[in-house]
């Protein structure tokens, strides 16, 4: 697939993104990406991805693969998709591993990054660097019943408001008459 134009890729690929995720990859694994390499393809063995996690969470993946052709790297894609889960990444905020080893939605690979960005602000063994804004925190509050209560009575003024509302200019009456033919 090298060679093959980012067009015909599917989803909308943002460059911007992709450079913020990469170089957040980079600065949590302290090395960078091979030079040279287009970012898919430095991705594409899974192998950066593997170092990724356990990086964020040493031990998460037990044995990455650095050789043995194909089947063992699409291997590593595989271990990496588990080790999110296992650290709490949602699993509808993962690609399928075709999306990155067929290169078919590489936008959806560097969303998974950034997804994993998110969560690890949940970890607060993790020192970082973090990557995105931090997610929003529950604001939970409890309120007594007798200020539910009150609550009740309390139109919204999202509902609108009928002061000094009046049917006039309704006109139920007569309609207009249509008179076709002249």
């Amino acid at each position: 697939m090298p060679g093959r134009p980012i067009w015909q890729c599917a989803g909308k690929r943002e460059p911007e993104k992709e450079q913020e995720a990469q170089a957040w990859i980079e600065a949590v694994i302290g090395e960078r990406f091979p030079p040279g390499v287009p970012y898919e393809y430095a991705l594409r063995d899974g192998i950066i991805l593997c170092k990724l996690m356990n990086r964020l969470q040493p031990g998460i993946i037990t044995k990455v693969n650095i050789s043995g052709g194909d089947y063992k790297f699409m291997d590593n894609i595989s271990q990496f998709q588990k080790a999110c889960i296992k650290y709490g990444v949602p699993d509808v905020d993962l690609f399928q591993t075709t999306d990155l080893w067929d290169q078919k939605n590489i936008s959806l690979v560097t969303q998974t990054i950034f997804a994993i960005g998110r969560t690890a602000y949940k970890h607060p063994e993790w020192r970082g660097p973090f990557l995105g804004p931090k997610p929003a925190e529950e604001n939970r509050r409890d309120f007594n019943e007798d200020v539910l209560r009150a609550g009740q009575t309390v139109i919204g003024l999202q509902a609108g408001t009928n002061k000094m509302a009046t049917q006039s200019g309704q006109n139920f009456g007569a309609s207009r008459k249509i008179i076709l033919g002249k």
